[in-house]
Formats: C-alpha cells, structure tokens, sequence
C-alpha cells in the first residue's frame, strides 16, 4: 500500500522511460492490459466466472428473428432493451460479446449530477434518476444501489461561481432544489474540505450514486419478465445489409459465430467497438477511444455520508465509496487507445502517473487528509501501477445517437463520454421511443447523428483533434461563445480564401466543420492549424492573437467588443444602412422528379406551389415566390425551418438550376443543420415512396445576404434587374438567382451565386456599397438582429418537440387548405385542446446579459426558462425568448400571457419584465417591404 503522497514523490522522481516521458511520446501509446485489481464492482461482476476462465457458446439458443437487436450489454444496451420492453416491444434481444457490463460499464464510477448547463440533458438525468431509484426497484423488488448522499460542485474562481449560479436558476425551472454555499457553509457540510481558496460551491441534496452491476441486472431483469432475451458470450461478426426496390440499403440480419438472427433493425451500443460495429454495416462512428483513469483510496475516518465532490477548475472528481473515496479527473493529454482489441473484457490498463498525477494533486489541495491515505490495490508490483479504464470519446463531447444515414434500420446509442451511466435511463428511453416511433419524444438533436456533416463522420484528423479537445476542456466552463480551435478549416466556402471577409472575420463559428463569420474585429487574423494545447510533444502555439481574443468572448458579462466595438457596429449599420453576411455554408438543395409537388406538398407545412411565371423584361429569367416553410415529424414537431422556392422548368441545365420537367424546388437551410435536413427529407421520401430525388449543391453554390435600408441602391448597381416593390415584392424570387428575404427585419436580398463567381460578386457588391455605408457583418450580428425582430433560429427558440403554433408560427401552416401534410393531425388536436405552453418574447429594460436558461417568473411562480437572450441595439434592451407553461396545468391562452407580471432569474438575481405579444422592433413589418 502506498499513500497518495509517495505516489507523487515517487512518479516525480522515476527516470525516463518509466513514466516521466509526455511530451516525447507518440500521439497513441501501447496500450496495455494490467494485472488483477481491487477496483469497485469487480468482485461482485466476476464472482460466477474466474478471471482466466474462457466461455464457451451463447448463453441460451439464439432466435432465427427478432424485432430489435440490441448490441452491447452496457449502461445504454440494458436501458434501450429495458425501455423497448416497456413500450411493448415483442421479440427484442441484446447480444453482449462477453458479459453484461464488461466492457465500460463495470468500472464506472456511477455518479449522477442533476444539473447540467442544458434543459434537454436536465430532463434525461431526471428520468435516469427516476428508473434508477424507484421505477426499477417498484417493478421487480431488486435494489439498484442507488444512494443519494448529494452531490457538490466547487468554484474556485469568480466564473466558476457565476457558471454554478446559471444551472441554480435554470434547476427552479425543473424543481431541483440546489443551493449556492458559501465558503463557511461548506466547511459545515463537508469538514474535511480545504475551503481557504474557494469562491463558493453549488449543493445539490438530491444528487447521487448507483452500483453498475446493479442497474444493468435489474434492467435486464425487469426487461426479461417483458419478453426481451439477454444473450451473454455471443460476439457479432457481421451486419447483413439488403437493398430494396428504391435503392435503399436496409438492416437484413445480425451475425454471430454461434449462427444469424433476421432483424429489421439493430441498435449500436457497444461503447469503444462501436466504431467496429459500424464497419459491418458500412456505417461511420465518429468516436475514438481514451483512456479514463480513477483510484480508490482506503478508509478514510469522517468522510461517510459526504456528497460527492466535482472540482472542475482543478479537473478532479471525488466520488464516495463506503467510507473511502475513488478520485478520477480529465487531463489535457489522455491516452488514445487506437487498437481497440475485440478480446479486452473485464480488463483494465497499467495508469500512468505522469498523466495522472494532476488529479491527486487537486485532490489533496481539496481533501487533505488524501495526502496521507493509502490506495487499495492488489498488484504485485509497484504502486503506481493502478487501473485505468478506457472509455469512448465525440468530437462534440455528445452522445452518438439516432438512426444512421447511410442505412435504415441501423442506430446508434454509443459514445457517451464516461455519462453513459449518468444519461443511460433518459437516453436509452429516447431511443426506444426513436426506434418505435420514428423519432424522440424529446429533442434530441444534439445527440442526433446527423448533426455531423457527412464529410466529417469518417475525417480521422477532424475525429480526433476534435475529441481531444473536447475530452481536455470537459470540465471547463461552458460559456455562451465558446468555439473549438480543433478540426478548423476542413470545410472551406467560396469566400474562405482572397475575400475581405477572409482577412477582417475574427470569430468563425465552427458550423458542421465549415467556418462561418462571426463577427469583423479590425485586427486581421487567421487560424491556425490544432496544438494539442501542447501535449503529445507538439509545440503549442504562442502569442496565438485569434486564441487570445477568443478568449476575450468567455464572460457571463458582455464581451468587450459588445458596445464599443464590431457587433453593435455591424447591426447599427444593417438597421440604418446596409450590412453584408457571407452565408454560403447554408445548405442548398433541389428536390426534383414524378411527385416533387406530393413530397413538397406532405414534407413543408406552407403551400410553397405558388406557380412560378416567366418575366418577359428580363430575359432568361423566371420569377417567383419564395415561401417561409416548416417541416413537421408526425408529432407535430418543427424539424427544421427554411425557404422553399418553385422554379419554373427547364430543358437545359445551369449553374442555378438543374434540367428538369414537371415540378422542382429550391431549398435553402441553415449550414449548421444541413445534414439533419438533408437526412430528415430523404427519410420521409422513402418512407413514402416518393418517385423524386433530392439533390445537394451546396458546395457548388455560395451565397451573400445583402440587408438594410440601402440594400436596393447597393444591388441596383450590380445586378441587370429591376429591384421595385412591384417588379420584386417581397418574398419572391428571381433566377440571378437573388431572393427577396430578410431574416433581420429589413429590405434586403439572398444571392445564390455559383461557386466560381462568389469572389467577383461579392467585390462588387463591396464596391457599389462604398458609398452607402456597407459594412461586413456576421453571425453574432444575426442573432442580435435577428432576436430583436423575433425571428426564429431552429434549435434555439424552435426545436423538433415544439410545434409551430406553439412557438407563434400557425401562419407557415396550410391548416386553412385540405392538403394533408406531415404533422397535420397533431397540429388539429393541439389546436382543439389548446396550447400547454407558448413562446413568448420577454423585455429587460436594465442592460444586463443574458444568453438563455435563466428562469422565468410569473406572480411569483417559475413557469419556464429562457431559450435565446441577447441584446437589441435598436431598442437598447436586452430580449429573450423561452416557452411558459400555467403551473395549474391548463391551456397558455393570450389572456395568461398578458395578464402577468414577469420577471428573469439571472445568477439568482431576478430582473423585471415586460412580455410582448409581438416583436419589440418594427411590429407591422414595414421595414422588410422597403417602407421607412
């Protein structure tokens, strides 16, 4: 036995070779597999099956079909079988290569913290919560070791508290009662904490623990007594795939070594192999997996019944074990185990200190008496060599989820970061539910597969760059403009390169690995390319100017550049002016063939078949309308919004438009959820059966929005048309292709330009827009604009679980026409029962920042949070919008709305607010038909 302390004198002192070797390391080191040890759960996990024995044969006799195979029996296997079950799946099986939980799962420190900074994640830990320590023990009288010893959050820094005061206020939203400490209150909670360098601490009582083994016996168990079968010892070996009679490739049957079972759907959960898993089917997993390490102390007198203790600033966990302590972290240079060996169970890996000497430093400067315990460990060999687990890694930090696009019938339910026990419960119901009807009945989309851009899922340097970074900054805090320097410029628009744009943009917004414009600082800066922050012998960069002033943007207050410098800038002059915005990472696509109009008319909730006409004063050239448009799921839920453009037919192909006869549109959609658009469209046509094809040009094309009062002038001398209220009404379109729409407030045109001829265009456009006061603006400018008008951003104010008239949108809906479309019956019934929440837009005449989840207050009651704040220049206020709900559980009339005095919970600071029925600027739409 040795104590912490000699651990970190002797890993200080060992030579070369031995540990003390980062940064003269490869990127991947060996990986390999350690002796026995005393870690928790093993014993129990181990106790029927010697550590040497080797299985021989499935479990029990395998099933020629199945409805579902599951693949995995971890934390998230057990819980999808478990949730498939109770939604009265029949015939649904989980297929484990070893034994339940052998692989991640049986040394996972099992915490759950029940306030993250995202409502959806808040709701999923609640539902984990829930399975874990009631609905599991109620339905088969089994303990899940559960233990609800609470959990604490430590500030060691000014930011840090304010991050903590943010989740308390978004926690009253959801009635998770948590309470800010100060140094003093947490020196009574927890005596053995050094508390002399804290800001604070955030306690939350009701947070807790559960035993691994335990959750997923009583899973399965609770899922066998359903009809589910568990097959233990039954490794998979391939993934039969059919193609059908529209060319689409779908889930055909599971392979084992032990014999095949048919299935029309399969579900990925098998944690670091899911990648492998993934290559059966043809099918990218982009996760990579990381060595995860932790230890286990030996008793420790006075540390019973403490909360669990997360130290973020010092990147170090302390999670209660009995009356000892296991203390694991995240480092900036973890190891990537690149040969993931199909052999490895039950297993772990010999810990290097070097690596994780950090956490026992935060550990002892947090715990002192650390400094003096022992560590439990059965090796025989030195201390230092302590287990280390290993654990699967996103290039977003977020769960893989959803069903994959190359193949139908094949889901992910794998990389979850060391939260799959954490998210399991909520997760594995959300994927049931995906699975069974066809999608969540939350919103999932930062889960979703498909928010990665097809071109990054299977980029091995994007992969890993990004995976890293988000693996060494997961305990950083989470601010509101956070943007990755990893994986930068792998997708390149046509304005990336010799444009303005290029050289003043500062801030690019990394959208599906495709930087767009941010904001236009006057310095000129470029990206460089990833550091690893220095590990892995790599040279961090120094001096790094576009790093520092990223930096600049990590505040809960208003950055620097807020007022004085580019982004009341750049809105200003798009209100009284003109502003330019680069958004050719917009997705661009033409659904064209036999039913275009039935597809168009099933997938967009608006009538987008206004016919087209053929303008004889300009020739060549079709004119038409451009309609604003929802796409529903068949819960009534806004999966995406976007414009929607009938073109006239054409016999010969162009750069703007493909040749077609009968019916084709246009689509344009935001860059960053063009892949969710893209996969969600082709879904419904296959579903369907639709004789029609969607086609993708948004990389041939490149698109400049030109807003504000001047914006006609500016395009009158670039472009051969006639830009008039009655040659060019608002919301139409003409084939430059340039379409008159705003998603600022103001006259102004989306042009739609061919890739080669962006540059000229948009040389131009500066040129003519010298003398009117053009200015380069971006994203951030958008958002502020943009919010101030009351415009909608999907996934922010309008999410795949909200409906459109449940977000102020029933006028992008035919319900007035007989024309079914997708979603329909459930818009019918909600607006026949009335709405149970609504969106609305709230005030704060203080100029305080906020930046959504803080509470919102009505007559004294929380009846929701905050979805998007930011402030309006215009009307020097700062605006936020978020979904209230009437506590007593009725409908949220107009007459609730209006009548109630509300407030916004910022930090635990309530301000005064004013609610509006409509947007705060420019409520009559003047300003966007060029009435000034």
């Amino acid at each position: 036995m040795a104590s912490l302390s000699r651990v970190l004198r002797v890993a200080a002192t060992c030579p070369p070779g031995r540990s003390r070797n980062l940064g003269l390391q490869p990127l991947a080191r060996e990986a390999r597999p350690a002796t026995e040890k005393s870690v928790p759960y093993q014993r129990t996990l181990k106790e029927a099956q010697g550590a040497s024995e080797v299985p021989h044969g499935p479990s029990q006799p395998l099933p020629s079909t199945a409805n579902v195979v599951v693949i995995g029996g971890g934390s998230l296997g057990c819980q999808t079988l478990y949730h498939l079950a109770k939604l009265g799946v029949s015939g649904a099986v989980l297929l484990e290569r070893e034994r339940l939980t052998s692989g991640t799962t049986w040394h996972s420190a099992g915490l759950l913290w029940q306030l993250r900074p995202s409502d959806v994640e808040v709701e999923l830990l609640a539902r984990t919560r829930q399975v874990v320590s009631h609905d599991l023990e109620e339905e088969t009288g089994l303990h899940t070791g559960w233990i609800q010893n609470g959990g604490l959050f430590i500030a060691s820094n000014r930011q840090r508290l304010d991050e903590y005061k943010r989740l308390m206020s978004l926690g009253k939203a959801y009635g998770i009662e948590s309470h800010v400490l100060s140094p003093a209150e947490t020196k009574n909670l927890y005596p053995l904490m050094n508390v002399d360098d804290l800001y604070g601490t955030l306690y939350v009582p009701q947070d807790g623990t559960m035993d691994p083994a335990g959750t997923c016996t009583t899973l399965t168990r609770a899922a066998v007594a359903r009809g589910a079968q568990v097959i233990e010892n039954c490794a998979v070996t391939g993934i039969r795939v059919r193609t059908d009679d529209f060319g689409v490739r779908r889930v055909a049957a599971v392979e084992t070594e032990h014999g095949s079972i048919q299935t029309p759907c399969v579900v990925n959960c098998a944690g670091v192999w899911a990648s492998t898993v993934g290559r059966m089917a043809g099918v990218k997993v982009p996760l990579v997996a990381m060595h995860h390490a932790y230890v286990v102390t030996e008793r420790i007198e006075g540390i019973q019944n403490m909360p669990n203790v997360r130290d973020h600033d010092a990147s170090v966990y302390l999670r209660l074990q009995g009356d000892a302590l296991s203390v694991g972290g995240y480092e900036a240079n973890p190891i990537f185990w690149d040969e993931v060996s199909d052999k490895f169970a039950f297993g772990l890996f010999d810990l290097d200190w070097d690596v994780f000497t950090q956490h026992i430093e935060g550990a002892i400067n947090r715990v002192p008496v650390l400094e003096k315990t022992g560590i439990k460990s059965t090796v025989c060999g030195p201390a230092w060599d302590m287990p280390s687990t290993r654990r699967s890694f996103t290039p977003d930090h977020k769960p893989l989820m959803g069903e994959a696009p190359e193949l139908r019938g094949f889901f992910l339910g794998c990389g979850f970061n060391s939260a799959g026990m954490m998210l399991g419960g909520g997760c594995g119901q959300e994927l049931a539910h995906w699975i069974v009807h066809g999608r969540p009945e939350k919103d999932m989309y930062s889960y979703d597969i498909r928010r990665f851009h097809h071109s990054l899922t299977g980029h091995a340097r994007w992969i890993r760059e990004r995976s890293h970074e988000s693996y060494a900054k997961n305990y950083s805090v989470v601010f509101p403009h956070d943007e990755p320097l990893a994986g930068r410029n792998m997708r390149r628009d046509p304005l990336h390169e010799g444009s303005c744009l290029d050289k003043a943009v500062c801030f690019k917004s990394d959208t599906a690995g495709n930087g767009r414009d941010g904001s236009t600082p006057k310095k000129q800066l470029s990206l460089l390319d990833y550091d690893y922050y220095g590990a892995y012998g790599n040279q961090a960069h120094k001096d790094y100017a576009y790093s520092r002033l990223l930096g600049d943007e990590y505040t809960f207050d208003f950055p620097p550049h807020h007022r004085v410098d580019s982004i009341q800038k750049e809105c200003l002059a798009c209100r009284g002016a003109a502003a330019v915005f680069n958004m050719s990472y917009f997705g661009k696509f033409y659904l064209l063939g036999v039913d275009a109009r039935k597809a168009a008319d099933w997938l967009f909730s608006a009538d987008v078949n206004r016919p087209p006409e053929m303008d004889q004063l300009l020739v060549l050239q079709s004119r038409g309308s451009t309609v604003y448009t929802c796409m529903l799921n068949q819960w009534g839920g806004t999966e995406s919004d976007l414009t929607v453009s009938r073109l006239a037919p054409s016999a010969q192909a162009s750069p703007l438009t493909p040749a077609f006869e009968g019916d084709c549109y246009y689509l344009a959609v935001g860059g960053a959820v063009a892949q969710h658009n893209w996969s969600h469209i082709n879904t419904v046509l296959q579903d369907q059966a639709f004789r029609c094809q969607l086609l993708d040009s948004s990389e041939d094309l490149g698109m400049l929005s030109i807003q504000g009062p001047a914006s006609r002038a500016i395009l009158q001398d670039v472009l051969d048309a006639d830009l008039s209220n009655e040659a060019f009404p608002f919301s139409s379109h003409q084939l430059v292709r340039a379409i008159r729409l705003s998603f600022v407030g103001e006259l102004g045109w989306e042009l739609h330009v061919p890739r080669a001829s962006c540059l000229p265009v948009y040389r131009a456009v500066m040129a003519a827009g010298a003398r009117h006061g053009l200015v380069n603006a971006g994203y951030r400018a958008i958002d502020s604009l943009s919010i101030e008008k009351g415009y909608r951003h999907w996934h922010a104010d309008l999410r795949p679980d909200d409906s459109p008239l449940e977000a102020g949108l029933a006028f992008t809906c035919k319900l007035k026409t007989s024309v079914p479309f997708l979603g329909r019956k459930a818009l019918e019934k909600q607006r026949a029962t009335g709405l149970r929440r609504r969106l609305v837009c709230l005030t704060v005449e203080e100029e305080v920042p906020m930046f959504g989840l803080e509470a919102i207050w009505r007559n004294g009651q929380v009846v929701g949070h905050v979805r998007r704040a930011d402030f309006g220049f215009a009307v020097n206020k700062t605006i936020a919008y978020g979904y209230i709900r009437d506590p007593s559980g009725g409908p949220v009339s107009l007459d609730f709305v209006k009548n109630g005095e509300y407030a916004l919970e910022r930090m635990g600071v309530t301000y005064a607010a004013q609610v509006h029925l409509k947007s705060p600027f420019d409520p009559d739409n003047k300003r966007v038909k060029g009435i000034y």
